[in-house]
């Protein structure tokens, strides 16, 4: 992945880029605006309250210490409880409701990015690494959960206090109030200045943070094959680097936020240093009473903590901004195919599936299918066969329109696929694959996923019918038996026919096969060829297999050879013919030990 230059800023990061991306998360709250504007009162109530108690300690020094009168002491003594008490039920409840929003707000982002990610194509997730995506929902929304839940509200406290302390200062004694306005341009351009690099830097962090979750997690995915070949050091050295250079980055990222809120503070102890300074003179000169300095004082302290919060807080608005920006560069990613806008319904298929003049690459100018066409009948079984590279997964993947042809049409009973929904057209399309996935639940949980209303006895039906039933009740929870990540907990064969009962259950006419019988033992194999069989009875059934001792059955057989078709028919007419076909038959027959299988993929 390329790596941000964290000195300079990226064009991404400009300051309209910048606001562009927080107006798009505030507009996420516009549901929630009553809690906003709730919450937006109470806080001004809160801060209003605070903003009066240096006025009553002045009252204090200068009417009850100086006039020694007992009763105003009392009178303010209770006056100021009650001021607190107030403050504390206006923080709480403002607290409470931005709170509540900025949690709403962060589930709704949450919850948008990952359909977005549904709506993308097969191509957006092989350019884009399962990590990278994992860290963006997770990582980018954390940091942005930590701006508007927790961040926001304190910097709205905070800004309220500033602006009304420098107001009463003003009120109090405007010569003074200058010593204060004499910092806020140095103040401002030191915000803007290491802004620009904190944004940098977070956004730079995002990336090497999702380089490392990328690195564990294609290593815990493998981890297998990471022992079967004891590279567990290795990899524990890849992640290592990763985190190190994470580690590089964010301890940059520290020293440019320490440096920032330290100048701040130095900037704002300087301007404390000549208020007490200059007022000592005021108060000395009977311009100023004693009181009104103490008031003066603790308003000065104010501005002091809160330029000094808020400074604090525009770093963690500036790193949230660089995950705010890498989640809406993914939410402005259009798919790269998406339905007509006035696609039709598929309406309920026969299975017949016809190519015309189809030609297909995944990059410009490299065309991996070429002029195909084809014409298969509703229920009819045919094979692609041919050598590895030849286009045959490309051209199955055609049929569920995971990808469109730049030339030719796909149909499938008369319907151009371009035409149709594709929600509307997998919803009548089963698969199974030589990698199956089955996800970390139960066996029923994961035959049921074939048809999520299907009932017990349907999904026991559907075990039986792919050999499944057997070993399934043999477990000791049964179909609540936990199959593990990925499947782990069972067999090869086993999840092959749990494969299959899905595939079972939800009853398509189109059924695609790919390489389902390949990598199993023969007792394995034996099993699921015969569910297999079942399953493709009264289907359109498209079989890709490296042993053509598999595929001697389908109707018809399609050899591919670079993209092209070069030769159909029986698994007879073909071997009489001659050409690809009976060469590669050969290989397997004639010396099934020593053929390179993977000339058939």
């Amino acid at each position: 992945m390329p790596e941000t230059d964290s000195t300079s800023e990226e064009p991404s990061l400009r300051p309209e880029r910048l606001w562009t991306s927080l107006r798009r998360i505030l507009r996420l709250g516009w549901p929630y605006r009553v809690r906003l504007v709730g919450a937006v009162v109470l806080t001004v109530v809160g801060a209003a309250v605070a903003l009066v108690v240096p006025l009553g300690l002045r009252e204090l020094v200068d009417a009850v210490f100086q006039q020694e009168n007992r009763a105003l002491l009392d009178w303010l003594t209770v006056a100021l409880i009650v001021l607190f008490l107030a403050r504390s039920a206006a923080a709480f409840g403002g607290k409470y409701l931005l709170g509540w929003t900025g949690e709403r707000v962060v589930a709704d982002l949450r919850k948008k990015v990952y359909q977005h990610l549904h709506r993308q194509s097969l191509r957006f997730f092989t350019d884009h690494r399962t990590g990278d995506l994992t860290s963006r929902l997770t990582n980018d929304v954390g940091s942005v959960r930590s701006a508007v839940k927790d961040a926001l509200p304190n910097f709205l406290t905070q800004s309220l206090s500033l602006v009304g302390s420098v107001a009463l200062m003003v009120v109090l004694n405007w010569r003074l109030s200058l010593i204060i306005f004499l910092i806020v341009p140095a103040v401002t351009g030191f915000a803007i200045y290491f802004g620009r690099k904190i944004r940098a830097l977070a956004r730079d962090i995002q990336d090497r943070l999702a380089d490392t979750t990328a690195v564990a997690e294609e290593a815990l995915a493998s981890i297998r094959v990471v022992k079967a070949f004891a590279r567990s050091d290795y990899e524990v050295d890849r992640y290592n680097e990763a985190v190190e250079d994470l580690f590089g980055t964010a301890r940059y990222r520290v020293v440019v936020t320490a440096l920032f809120e330290s100048t701040v503070g130095l900037l704002f102890f300087a301007a404390l240093v000549a208020i007490f300074w200059y007022g000592g003179i005021e108060v000395l000169a009977g311009r100023l009473t004693e009181g009104d300095l103490v008031a003066f004082v603790f308003y000065a302290f104010n501005i002091a903590r809160s330029v000094s919060s808020m400074s604090q807080l525009y770093s963690t608005f500036n790193s949230a901004a660089g995950a705010t920006e890498r989640l809406f560069d993914l939410l402005d990613t259009e798919p790269h195919l998406r339905d007509a806008a006035d696609a039709i319904d598929l309406p309920p298929i026969d299975g017949r599936v016809r190519l015309d003049d189809v030609t297909f690459a995944y990059d410009e100018g490299r065309p991996v299918l070429k002029d195909i066409s084809l014409d298969v009948a509703a229920g009819e079984t045919v094979a692609l066969v041919g050598p590895s590279g030849a286009g045959k997964s490309t051209l199955m993947s055609l049929i569920p329109r995971f990808y469109a042809p730049q030339e030719g049409r796909v149909r499938v009973d008369g319907h151009d696929l371009s035409d149709v929904s594709r929600q509307s057209l997998r919803a009548q399309i089963a698969s199974v694959s030589q990698e199956v996935h089955l996800f970390n639940a139960t066996i029923g949980e994961n035959i049921r996923y074939g048809r999520l209303d299907a009932s017990d006895e349907a999904v026991a039906e559907a075990a039986r019918a792919a050999n499944a039933h057997d070993f399934i009740v043999d477990l000791p929870e049964g179909y609540d038996s936990e199959v593990g990540e990925r499947g782990v907990k069972l067999s090869g064969g086993q999840r092959q026919r749990v494969a299959i009962a899905r595939a079972l259950l939800r009853d398509a006419r189109l059924l695609l096969l790919d390489e389902a019988t390949s990598s199993l033992d023969s007792a394995s194999e034996a099993l699921v060829q015969e569910a297999l069989e079942r399953l493709m009875e009264g289907r359109t059934t498209f079989i890709i297999a490296h042993r053509l001792s598999t595929v001697q059955t389908a109707d018809r057989l399609f050899v591919l050879d670079d993209g092209r078709v070069v030769q159909r028919g029986t698994h007879a007419e073909l071997m009489q013919a001659g050409g690809l076909y009976r060469r590669l038959a050969s290989y397997q027959f004639r010396e099934p030990s020593g053929v390179d299988e993977g000339m058939l993929d």
